[in-house]
């Protein structure tokens, strides 16, 4: 039997993307599309796992709904309170999640990338992360932005919250060896350009990926669906859906 798959935020243009993934995948078909003002429940009964590119202000009351119909959840949303993350965290004790900042396999090969390059170079080179969106996007900095981050940080052994610099302005000093920058752009249409830089003295590394269309994402995510479909309560990522870990 096809994976009946729940897309929500179906007019948007992620949704339109997901329906045309699922759609062009044998395995899969959809089950329902909602969006706002659509009873999310009537739909949770006729799928059998949920896509949500939505807001993270709808997290809450989708993960509930999840939980309450026993249905896998894969959620690409991104910006995300630390509150709605535990949210996330709780339902995965219940249902299966995949939660990832990004669902392109290229992404995630960067991910991976950066993760060994920072292991590789080390205290010397100091970490800087880059990211371009669309006019419209509203988070800030993306959700992969963030993810790469937090995989520097976990290398370097440095705190997030302490030693991330979003931007700088004015006379701030010389950077430190531990901090971080982060640098959000956003004009035009932009789907998603992100750029690690590694730089020392006398050389610099940068390790970029650069999407041009929404159907990596939303391909990633429907692949990611198929590979929940006989996993046990838990909360995973594009990593184990692509065996990088």
């Amino acid at each position: 039997m096809s994976l009946r798959i729940l897309v929500t935020g179906a007019k948007g243009r992620m949704g339109q993307a997901v329906i045309r993934a699922t759609e062009a995948d044998p395995d899969t078909v959809v089950g329902a599309a909602v969006d706002v003002g659509d009873n999310l429940d009537e739909a949770l009964a006729q799928c059998d796992a949920v896509i949500d590119f939505t807001s993270h202000h709808f997290s809450n009351e989708l993960v509930a709904a999840c939980v309450k119909h026993k249905k896998a959840l894969i959620m690409g949303t991104t910006g995300h309170t630390e509150e709605e993350r535990n949210t996330i965290r709780e339902a995965a004790k219940t249902i299966p999640v995949v939660f990832a900042a990004n669902f392109s396999v290229g992404v995630n090969t960067l991910f991976w990338l950066t993760r060994q390059a920072a292991r590789i170079l080390g205290e010397p080179f100091d970490l800087e992360v880059i990211e371009m969106h669309h006019r419209m996007k509203t988070d800030s900095p993306s959700g992969t932005a963030r993810r790469l981050v937090e995989i520097l940080c976990e290398e370097s052994g440095v705190n997030y919250d302490k030693d991330t610099r979003h931007g700088r302005f004015g006379d701030v000093g010389a950077r430190t060896k531990k901090e971080i920058g982060v640098h959000a752009l956003r004009g035009g249409d932009v789907v998603g350009d992100h750029t690690v830089v590694f730089a020392n003295i006398g050389e610099r590394v940068e390790l970029t990926h650069k999407a041009s269309s929404r159907d990596t994402f939303a391909g990633g995510s429907v692949r990611a669906a198929k590979w929940l479909a006989d996993k046990s309560a838990g909360i995973y990522d594009m990593q184990d859906v692509l065996g990088l870990k």
